[in-house]
């Protein structure tokens, strides 16, 4: 039986972690001592979202926050848009665009059936927002998408803790560029480690499919100096360099933003990948997540 609206609405300064069996392993909702209402997801022991139901236009991890950043720069607060959301975790991409965006329409595709279920249990979504959810696989779920129906597409797929191969290729940006309105944006979340050479693939594989490419991760991750995320951004028309990377710099987790002839040298000419070779983004250390 469901738990009752109050229970629901608990704080999580005061309730207890949820940990129940999902279809990717063990997902635990961790509570935010901070935060009245806010919640981590973990699976696996893996970080995945971080969620507050209060203040869903709060973003805690830095990759969410410079997603966030790129929802900015695709619509002025306010202007609903239409977007696809590939993972779902704890749909904190999609509240954040509800919250700060409203009457745009959604989409989030998330193959684990079971965590969609937990997650809407949970931390249920307003119902006013216009999200719908299909529990599908990405690649699979994005062939439903109606021809030029997006204005946005993020990719934000992990099985444990890496990027499935069949969502590297630039068969499956061919995908994501059908469901794209012209002018639309996509981005997706990177997770790769020195020698840095998935991260430099997926930008050449990027760039294959699209006219202007841009990826902001901290100096750290640029540098190789650790395993972390990088946010790939990508469009057929000119992208807000500039401002993304003012706000990047500004952020409470600082980035730096590459792009154009910086963003090539730095791939030191990687091929784009294809279905036939693609492979998996590589696993982190375990030193990542103690």
């Amino acid at each position: 039986m469901g738990k009752s609206r109050n229970a629901r609405r608990r704080s999580a300064a005061t309730a207890e972690a949820v940990v129940e069996a999902v279809d990717g392993g063990l997902a635990q909702l961790i509570p935010d001592p901070e935060r009245g209402r806010a919640w981590t997801l973990l699976i696996d022991g893996a970080p995945q979202s971080h969620v507050d139901l209060d203040d869903p236009a709060h973003l805690s991890f830095e990759y969410q926050r410079r997603l966030g950043h790129v929802i900015d720069m695709v619509a002025p607060p306010g202007r609903p848009v239409q977007a696809v959301h590939l993972g779902g975790g704890a749909f904190t991409l999609a509240r954040y665009l509800a919250a700060t965006r409203p009457r745009s329409t959604q989409q989030i595709v998330e193959r684990d059936a079971a965590l969609v279920q937990l997650v809407r249990r949970e931390l249920p979504l307003d119902p006013n927002a216009r999200i719908r959810v299909r529990s599908a696989d990405a690649r699979h779920g994005l062939v439903k998408v109606p021809e030029g129906w997006a204005d946005l597409v993020i990719a934000d797929v992990f099985s444990g803790a890496r990027t499935p191969a069949h969502l590297t290729s630039t068969e499956f940006l061919d995908e994501v560029r059908r469901v794209l309105r012209p002018g639309g944006t996509y981005a997706a979340n990177l997770a790769d480690g020195p020698p840095l050479a998935y991260l430099k693939a997926q930008i050449a594989t990027a760039g294959a499919r699209f006219a202007e490419t841009a990826v902001a991760a901290d100096a750290a991750v640029w540098r190789g100096k650790r395993f972390g995320n990088a946010v790939l951004v990508a469009a057929d028309t000119p992208l807000p360099v500039a401002e993304l990377t003012r706000r990047c710099a500004s952020d409470s987790h600082p980035a730096r933003v590459e792009h154009g002839r910086a963003l090539r040298d730095f791939t030191g000419g990687a091929a784009a990948v294809h279905d036939d070779v693609a492979v998996a983004s590589p696993s982190p250390p375990p030193s990542v997540f103690r």
